[in-house]
């Protein structure tokens, strides 16, 4: 019996240097990289009350967006993004260039959304040459409650941002605290 305790606390004392070596030589590896995507929660303002626009990929809804390419600055990419994935040009950033951004997903991914507001209301999901189909399935304006039984947990966060930002802008006027820019 004690022949046995003695090799368990051998055993024991080997993997526990064992875990003492990995945990000294994990900060050392590096990190994966982080890939970032950039997009705009699109919103519009109707006599109901605020709008945002969802479209729809499979069965995810989420916002307008995609991955900023070498070079090019998030704010451009999101902008490209949206006018790639429902063709609205009309994108006024009324608060300024702030923007919220997902925790890591997809490998890595990190998700960065700006605001802004459109006063366009037609959408056209048009067909991307290299798919031979349009990005996406289908589009929605809809209202935040709305919005929260559509997206997936991951998006929870960006919306509850905008929503916070129409929020403060009703408190405080079509201007804000920033002025339109």
């Amino acid at each position: 019996m004690r022949m046995l305790y003695a090799s368990g606390q051998a055993i024991y004392s080997l993997r526990s240097r064992f875990v003492e070596h990995c945990l000294a030589i994990i900060p050392r590896m590096p990190s994966r990289t982080t890939r970032l995507s950039a997009g705009v929660v699109v919103v519009r303002e109707t006599p109901e009350g605020w709008r945002y626009l969802l479209l729809r990929a499979f069965n995810h809804w989420d916002f307008p967006k995609g991955m900023v390419e070498a070079g090019e600055e998030p704010l451009a990419a999101a902008i490209r993004e949206v006018r790639e994935e429902s063709l609205i040009e009309d994108l006024e950033f009324n608060w300024g260039h702030d923007h919220t951004e997902t925790g890591p997903y997809s490998r890595g991914k990190v998700a960065r959304y700006y605001i802004a507001q459109t006063h366009t209301t037609a959408v056209t999901l048009p067909v991307i040459e290299e798919l031979g189909r349009p990005e996406h399935n289908e589009y929605r304006w809809v209202d935040y409650a709305s919005a929260l039984k559509l997206i997936s947990p991951r998006i929870e966060p960006v919306l509850e941002w905008a929503h916070a930002k129409l929020e403060e802008r009703n408190l405080h006027g079509a201007h804000g605290e920033h002025g339109v820019q």
